[in-house]
């Protein structure tokens, strides 16, 4: 009977290592994973590129540009963010589905979304 518990419990073991081991399925769950580990709030992101950009097509356009090919001349994070955070590498996806991904970054954080008018 001892056995088998010491075995159940070295076998849930490895399957919750195992687990927690997965690559991120996507490119966004790749940056926000770090975001959380780094503990950079994306919602502060969005927001620096709106302040910067202003428009969708333009945070979209930039935020490739960035991925490409991080440059801190290209980054929306003030120069002493890079003393604490390491600069990003290259994003080594294909066009089309990094820009999949930037749209439903875009989509998850669009503050649109949270401005509640009221109905007359």
């Amino acid at each position: 009977m001892e056995k088998s518990i010491v075995w159940m419990v070295l076998l849930s073991m490895f399957v919750s290592a195992s687990e927690s081991r997965e690559t991120p399925k996507t490119v966004q769950d790749a940056c926000l994973s770090c975001h959380v580990r780094q503990q950079i709030p994306s919602e502060l992101i969005y927001r620096r590129y709106l302040m910067k950009y202003s428009t969708w097509d333009r945070i979209e356009k930039a935020m490739f540009a960035y991925l490409k090919e991080p440059l801190q001349s290209r980054s929306i994070m003030p120069q002493q963010f890079f003393l604490k955070f390491p600069m990003k590498e290259a994003a080594e996806t294909e066009e089309k589905e990094l820009r999949r991904e930037i749209r439903a970054y875009l989509e998850q954080f669009d503050i649109k979304k949270k401005l509640v008018l009221e109905k007359i």
